[in-house]
């Protein structure tokens, strides 16, 4: 094709778009006196004029008089005065000068429910018309809904509307409601009905099933089934069918369709911080073994200063969700606070994992631990049998970055010199962490942690008990596990006590980007009185990934040290 002819096609298309886009009409709602959300609703009810020439526009302009007064009614306004006029030019116009005089409101109002329903708390009558306001019929209509959704909810399936009137007089000025929904009796939850080729006995999956028979319908347990269902880490597919189709007498039978998982799973993570460096996370899970659901796994976690394998058998409980029996054995090995100290631990024991009616976690154990270590010159062997129990909550808006929350962790273990040990042993731990969020870019996060070890025979305590504080997730400044008391030839040997607290400012430069600013002070020291705590302060940033905030921190120590260490580290913030 000739260059003339190309450049003479564009031309005549930017011709066209140009005319199009003069022809592009705009609409003007003008209210006396101005009213933002009945002139919002009227340009959202006419919508977009289009390609309209001033011709066209003037057609058009009794439709969308016809369209401003549905607008307005629906708002309680039924004697507004609307003047249209049409203006030319290059952009065309259409405008509407609209005086909406009085509105209609409200007289008798009456929002009732009959039935059992009303007789049931958690079903709410709304509370939306009042006598004296403006009529509105989007409300009237959310009205109605709010009571067809909650008969949906709570299984009356029969429920309707015995009285649904809308009196409206425009020249009184008045509007009378009456809606009154009568419930009608309510469904129950039949007998649950597996299905599929799934290897687990009937009583196992029973003890997932969060409701018993003949429980009134709630469509939030027939969720918490599946949720449960699916959370239990045997299943690939689950599919929970209560269909009121299908009630007999009232009563709704509950199907569930299930596909379950392959056995075995293996995974590999690798991650970096500023404490250990590079590392890497090695498990495997056999998820089902048995018809009773029995598992088992082992995991290990590689790194410079340190390097572990922990194995484990879980037996389900009831309800088998929440409670399970856990036997674990682990080994580790780690060089603690410099190259001169080292651990080589041996632990194994059950342990009672089961969630209480509060929501809170608790796990009670008995560990048996054989630990071989050097702590600068010294050397020592300990054994200790040590019963504990623990306690953890969590409350949080998010799993991955949440922006509200708190965490709650507190653990005591005890051993005695005779008892399958050498040492007479009090150890307990604790940690609170929170998180708030203002105007949505303002966050406020703080950490306190506090350990301390009892006992008439320290030397006997092995490292794996002692406290050492510094790095990423105790005091930044300070290098891993720096803090720590020493002995004569000026090795860490790590403390009786310890103490770390942070107080932290996030602001969200962007969605997934933040700024932060922090103070952190702790220590870890051998006597109560008057410890000495170290402090420093420090910028960061923060990355949101898709597996939860990635940190990076400069952070400058108070006490005598000029240096600004960086600090590197990943995970949630709860």
């Amino acid at each position: 094709m000739p260059i003339s002819i190309r450049r003479s096609i564009a031309c005549a298309v930017l011709l066209c778009l140009t005319c199009a886009s003069a022809w592009a009409a705009e609409l003007d709602v003008r209210l006396e006196p101005d009213n933002r959300a009945l002139r919002q609703n009227v340009e959202n009810y006419i919508g977009a004029l289009g390609e309209r020439d001033e011709r066209e526009l003037l057609r058009y302009s009794r439709i969308a008089h016809r369209q401003a007064e549905k607008a307005l009614q629906a708002l309680g306004y039924y004697q507004a005065q609307i003047d249209s006029q049409v203006q030319g030019g290059e952009t065309p116009r259409l405008i509407l000068r609209i005086q909406p005089g009085e509105p209609v409101r409200l007289r008798n109002v009456r929002v009732q429910v009959e039935g059992p329903a009303a007789q049931q708390a958690t079903f709410r009558v709304p509370q939306r018309l009042h006598s004296g306001e403006v009529l509105d019929h989007g409300r009237y209509e959310e009205t109605k809904q709010q009571l067809l959704n909650q008969a949906s909810r709570y299984g009356y399936f029969d429920g309707r509307f015995s009285r649904q009137r809308l009196d409206i007089d425009p020249r009184q000025g008045y509007a009378d409601i009456d809606l009154v929904f009568d419930s009608g009796p309510r469904y129950r939850l039949g007998e649950v009905e597996f299905a599929g080729d799934t290897p687990f006995d009937e009583d196992l999956l029973a003890r997932m099933v969060p409701f018993a028979a003949d429980t009134p319908y709630d469509s939030d347990l027939i969720a918490e089934l599946n949720r449960a269902l699916q959370s239990s880490g045997y299943f690939e597919g689950v599919r929970v069918d209560a269909n009121p189709a299908s009630a007999h007498a009232q009563r709704i039978p509950v199907a569930v369709q299930l596909t379950t998982r392959k056995p075995r799973t293996m995974g590999i993570g690798l991650g970096f911080s500023t404490d250990v460096g590079p590392r890497v996370r090695l498990n495997w899970t056999r998820h089902w073994v048995n018809p009773q659901g029995h598992s088992y796994g082992a995991e290990t976690e590689l790194s410079a200063p340190r390097q572990n394998v922990g194995l484990y058998y879980d037996v389900p409980l009831d309800p088998p969700l929440t409670d399970k029996l856990r036997y674990v054995a682990g080994y580790q090995y780690e060089e603690l606070a410099d190259t001169d100290s080292l651990s080589r631990l041996l632990k194994l024991g059950p342990e009672w994992h089961s969630e209480l009616p509060s929501g809170w976690q608790r796990v009670l154990s008995l560990k048996w631990q054989h630990e071989e270590y050097r702590l600068g010159d010294d050397s020592g062997l300990s054994t200790l049998l040590m019963p504990g129990v623990a306690y953890s909550y969590l409350r949080s808006d998010s799993r991955i970055d949440p922006s509200e929350g708190y965490r709650l962790q507190f653990e005591l273990a005890a051993a005695k010199d005779g008892v399958l040990s050498d040492a007479n042993l009090v150890h307990a731990n604790a940690q609170l962490r929170g998180l708030t969020t203002l105007g949505k870019r303002h966050r406020f996060l703080g950490r306190v942690q506090l350990g301390g070890n009892w006992t008439d025979e320290y030397v006997n305590v092995p490292p794996s008990l002692r406290y050492f504080a510094g790095g990423d997730q105790s005091v930044r400044g300070y290098d891993y596990q720096s803090l720590s008391p020493t002995n004569s030839d000026g090795d860490r040997i790590g403390g009786r006590y310890q103490f770390a607290a942070s107080a932290e400012y996030q602001y969200s430069i962007a969605e997934r980007w933040r700024v932060a600013t922090f103070v952190d002070q702790g220590n870890a020291f051998n006597s109560l009185d008057f410890p000495t705590l170290k402090s420093s302060v420090g910028v960061g940033l923060r990355w949101v990934s898709p597996v939860g905030p990635i940190r990076i921190d400069l952070a400058h120590p108070l006490d005598g040290d000029t240096g600004v260490r960086l600090h590197f580290s990943m995970g949630p913030e709860l």
